[in-house]
């Protein structure tokens, strides 16, 4: 998770150098050319799935823990494990201290509008219209393990 924050915030960066103009074919071999924004954008997104509920509604980080998974009381509160296995995403090591894994709280925030004063950086990356924002799934954010 930190060097996948990293790398996002890095990338944003770079869009707003280089912006618009500069495109990277995305995923390689793909013939897709994005923006440096639009890939930050797909890979906080891919992030983002791990905790958000899928087709099935389940969150794929607490499918394998069945309690949070579906009992209704456990369900809308979301654990940041410390790391996440590769192949099933199944949250794994101690969620009471969320760390790195907690930054996923930034990605998923809706955009903030810039102040406007030109100074310092910019407040955030996302460029989505506020119908985008009333339409981001909502989660409660806890740092309790069971």
């Amino acid at each position: 998770m930190p060097l996948n924050y990293l790398l996002i915030e890095s990338l944003q960066g770079f869009h707003h150098y280089y912006g618009d103009d500069f495109k990277i074919e995305c995923p390689t071999g793909s013939g897709l050319f994005l923006t440096i924004r639009e890939i930050a954008d797909e890979l906080s997104r891919r992030l983002a799935r791990l905790f958000l509920k899928d087709a099935s509604g389940e969150r794929p980080a607490l499918r394998y823990h069945l309690k949070l998974a579906h009992d209704p009381h456990f369900r809308d509160y979301v654990l940041f494990h410390e790391y996440f296995h590769g192949d099933t995403e199944r949250g794994v090591g101690a969620s009471h201290q969320t760390g790195w894994t907690g930054l996923i709280a930034k990605l998923l925030n809706p955009p903030r509008k810039p102040s406007g004063d030109g100074g310092g950086r910019s407040q955030h990356w996302h460029s989505g219209t506020a119908a985008d924002q009333k339409s981001r799934p909502k989660v409660r954010i806890s740092s309790h393990s069971t």
